[in-house]
């Protein structure tokens, strides 16, 4: 094809803001995992594809297959919707305890 770029796992953005190396990256409609630091403006390159254990809302059991969503204040996974940026799919359960859920992006 004449007109292919890339596969689009990874692109390389400008960071919205500073970001950590693993961090949920959310630009506009774009949503990405970091793979490096970078400070606000600088580029980053981001995981479109994949699976990655992330970070989610205490006492919230997550069950496979559930959608989820990011919350950006406090910056974790939940499974509302409303006010809340789609992020992926749990590829694992989770219970209320666990501290982070295996979440599949995209």
């Amino acid at each position: 094809m004449k007109n292919f770029i890339q596969t689009g796992d990874t692109l390389t953005i400008p960071a919205p803001a500073a970001v950590t190396s693993g961090a949920v990256v959310i630009a506009g409609g774009l949503v990405g995992i970091a793979a490096t630091d970078a400070e606000s403006g600088a580029d980053v390159a981001i995981a479109t594809a994949g699976v990655f254990d992330l970070p989610k809302e205490a006492a919230l059991e997550i069950t496979l297959g559930d959608a989820v969503y990011w919350d950006a204040d406090p910056g974790v996974v939940t499974t509302t919707a409303t006010d809340n940026t789609a992020l992926g799919v749990a590829v694992a359960g989770a219970l209320a305890a666990a501290s982070s859920v295996r979440v599949k992006i995209g």
